[in-house]
């Protein structure tokens, strides 16, 4: 029966690479986990097995780490645009590049009183520790001509001991959950923007500090809205990013409910004045939306799983 080959993609997957710059004895850190992917002129490398216009996983890993090097690493954004545009430029059969990479944040570790008084390692800048609990990542996809950026991050746990109801909803015979007007709203933040800046013509975002505000202002909503849903709660804070962030025309959120059920202190006497809860890490529900800038197009994926 013949055969078709459709779509098809190559590279080297979770290149860990860690780039020190040294400023004097202070020290800065980017620790990165960039996964290449590259499509194009590919077709005789599976129907024929020839290998002319395979440019090997090997080399793609070792580009990873000569960048980091040649270019340095400024941020996950501008590293993935030099990677992708080296792989489809320098190539002739390469014609699309998609670069992933996830970022893993460090900080420093404040000298002890003593230390600093006798060997003045108030200025010693080289120790870290592994930073908060979320990871930044992002998506480079570069043809020739036009670039996608998807950023985002993962796996940020956040918690509102209080401004939060749940009550209105539909109930039917198999409904047993009560209504809850002040309750706890914790959710483990995936969330994914994309950017306007598609070509080399336009101005390039500073991705680094577009990161650091675009969380802020997600953060603030979460904190700052009186939630009477989830879904509520993220629209609210995809709406306050695209608000505040001209350089972002789309966002997607993917937000498991980790619930906090109040426990049933009666058999023990005691009156749970909503003090005491237990915390369910399953089942949860699962609450996902897009939110766009008027007259943008959705181009964020719906399953986030692999982005």
């Amino acid at each position: 029966m013949p055969t078709i080959l459709g779509q098809n993609q190559y590279g080297k997957a979770e290149n860990r690479v860690v780039k020190i710059t040294r400023d004097g004895d202070t020290h800065h850190i980017k620790d990165l986990n960039v996964s290449v992917a590259l499509s194009g002129d590919l077709d005789d490398v599976h129907l024929t097995g020839s290998n002319a216009n395979c440019l090997p996983t090997d080399t793609t890993k070792n580009t990873v780490f000569a960048f980091a090097k040649e270019y340095g690493i400024e941020s996950a954004e501008q590293f993935g645009i030099h990677l992708a545009r080296h792989f489809v430029t320098s190539q002739e059969p390469i014609k699309k590049a998609r670069i992933r990479i996830e970022e893993y944040s460090w900080e420093r570790i404040a000298s002890s009183d003593a230390n600093s008084k006798f060997i003045g390692a108030e200025e010693v800048n080289h120790s870290f520790a592994r930073k908060g609990q979320e990871t930044r990542v992002t998506q480079i996809t570069y043809d020739g001509k036009n670039w996608e950026v998807i950023s985002g991050l993962k796996d940020l746990v956040v918690m509102n001991s209080t401004n939060s109801e749940f009550w209105g909803y539909i109930k039917d015979q198999y409904t047993t959950l009560q209504e809850a007007y002040d309750r706890i709203l914790a959710t483990q933040v995936s969330a994914r923007w994309r950017f306007n800046w598609t070509d080399d013509d336009q101005r390039m975002p500073n991705w680094e500090r577009s990161y650091e505000q675009t969380k802020k202002h997600m953060l603030e909503a979460f904190s700052e809205t009186y939630s009477y849903s989830l879904q509520q709660t993220l629209y609210q804070m995809a709406t306050r990013i695209i608000n505040h962030r001209s350089e972002i025309d789309e966002v997607r959120f993917s937000l498991p409910n980790k619930h906090h059920f109040l426990v049933d202190l009666e058999p023990f006497g005691l009156k749970n004045d909503n003090e005491v809860y237990y915390a369910a890490d399953r089942m949860y529900g699962l609450i996902e939306a897009t939110v766009l800038r008027d007259g943008a197009t959705a181009q964020i994926p719906v399953d986030m799983t692999n982005l």
